[in-house]
């Protein structure tokens, strides 16, 4: 009898353990996956920070122009 209760409590204790090592294995995955996210994004936003530059600077420009054009 006492036997069974211990086994009982050890399998409980296993099963536990068991649960926590996955949960604690989803959250390293989920911040690994984010880490690659922000890397690869970070391209795409440098690419796009570029872009709005040169946007920007061609707009500040034409203004320019039509200023001293008198328009």
């Amino acid at each position: 009898m006492e036997d069974q209760r211990i086994e009982k409590i050890a399998a409980f204790a296993v099963n536990i353990t068991k649960v926590l090592v996955i949960i604690y294995l989803g959250f390293v995955e989920v911040f690994k996956i984010g880490k690659l996210l922000i890397e690869k994004l970070e391209a795409e936003f440098d690419i796009s920070r570029k872009w709005a530059t040169q946007a920007y600077s061609i707009l500040k420009k034409r203004q320019a122009e039509r200023k001293v054009a008198g328009v």
